[in-house]
């Protein structure tokens, strides 16, 4: 693994003193860079190579959020994480476009050392420094424009809920990943791990989800004119059925809440990552598709050959830029090979995997290629006789859900 190098910045040089006694005894497997001013920094970064960088929110002339602003444009494959206090929550809000993660002002050092630690990984998940740098640029992703019409026209409504709110959301891939990164940030620190949208809806509150609709830049609607528009709603279609199917799955194995809710939010994210690469090589992508028509292979197996990277990885490594819970985002990584999952009998990553495949076995004519079912991997699990009891449920759910109005299928 080659050595990464962090960047602090920070116009307090008590604070940076403290910065560089806390990583002294780590200094052996990372480099690190201490800097007191936006502009230096910028000048630091044009000479040097640097894998993340952490900024302090306020800083006389160049604040953290401007810096961050070039560092994503000129320096696209850095990660970007910022320091703030609590007095900042209308600049996190303006600045979440920009800003992978945001910890909390002051943090302990087991917060910061984990949060860098996981950050500088997932640079070894994805082999491809093109699409690192791609999806590391990326602010947002772009929404079903109905949707999010819905969500402006919910949250406009004097009597408008909670409940509501969340409801609209989870129609939506990119407004629940976006809710999701904030609510499992550092900053709003009032639990760990989120995994429930309801909750995580709960903890942002109405007024600062309105605000976020407000921000200019942090959600977008797909350009009706591209391929991606065509496919998002059976994508979204998809990913809203896996994630059931995974929840089922899991209750039909586990009483345990969290586990069900888990395995709901890493079905319904498992293919994030194809609205990914439509979002930031749209071009490149599309002969995928023609090698998936063509040679009747799954999307993974295509990917892997055209850009030595998978939906899985693409999406996983979105999802850890983000911040979103670890076994989430090893969920999504793994979807297709969950033998390579670092706890491969974990059961919500057993249901996602089997879920998708029931999908395709419920809906065969949905896709060219579908995926394979990992025999050996349930019977590791000690659950090899149960899959035809999940395909059975899962199938008694689709029929008793209202039809889809047919779309493309994907």
């Amino acid at each position: 693994m080659t050595k990464k190098s962090i960047l602090f910045v920070d116009d307090e040089p008590n604070i940076l003193s403290g910065l560089k006694r806390m990583f002294r005894v780590l200094r052996q497997v990372t480099d690190y860079h201490f800097i007191e001013s936006g502009p230096a920094a910028l000048d630091f970064m044009a000479e040097h190579h640097v894998d993340v960088i952490v900024s302090d929110m306020r800083m006389p002339g160049m604040d953290g959020a401007a810096l961050l602003a070039i560092v994503q444009e000129k320096f696209p494959h850095i990660i970007r994480l910022m320091l703030t206090g609590q007095a900042d929550e209308k600049s996190i809000l303006q600045t979440v476009a920009v800003v992978h993660q945001f910890i909390a002002k002051p943090s302990t050092p087991e917060t910061l050392h984990g949060i860098l630690d996981r950050t500088c990984a997932l640079q070894e998940v994805l082999q491809n420094d093109h699409l690192q740098s791609s999806i590391a640029k990326m602010g947002s992703l772009p929404s079903l424009p109905a949707v999010l019409a819905l969500l402006q026209r919910t949250l406009k409504r004097p009597e408008c809920s909670l409940d509501d709110i969340a409801a609209v959301i989870k129609q939506d891939l990119a407004i629940s990943a976006k809710i999701l990164q904030l609510a499992n940030s550092a900053f709003f620190g009032l639990y760990n791990d989120i995994v429930s949208l309801s909750r995580a809806v709960s903890i942002l509150g109405v007024d600062t989800i309105k605000s976020l609709v407000r921000c200019e830049g942090v959600f977008t609607e797909l350009n009706p004119a591209t391929v991606a528009s065509s496919i998002a709603p059976s994508l979204w279609q998809h990913s809203m059925e896996v994630a059931v199917f995974a929840e089922k799955i899991t209750q039909m194995e586990n009483d345990a809440k969290e586990l069900a809710e888990t395995a709901f939010l890493a079905g319904f994210m498992h293919d994030i990552g194809k609205l990914v690469f439509f979002s930031s090589v749209q071009e490149q992508y599309l002969p995928t598709l023609e090698l998936v028509k063509s040679r009747k292979i799954p999307p993974d197996q295509a990917e892997q050959q055209l850009f030595n990277a998978t939906h899985g990885q693409v999406g996983g490594y979105l999802l850890g830029l983000w911040g979103l819970p670890l076994p989430v985002v090893e969920i999504v990584l793994f979807h297709h090979h969950p033998e390579q999952h670092p706890t491969p009998s974990f059961l919500p990553a057993v249901a996602v995997h089997a879920a998708d495949v029931i999908y395709y076995r419920l809906h065969p004519d949905s896709h060219f290629g579908e995926p394979i079912l990992n025999g050996a991997l349930l019977k590791q699990a000690g659950m090899a006789d149960r899959f035809d009891h999940w395909l059975t449920s899962c199938g008694e759910i689709v029929m008793e859900s209202p039809p889809v109005p047919d779309q493309q299928k994907y």
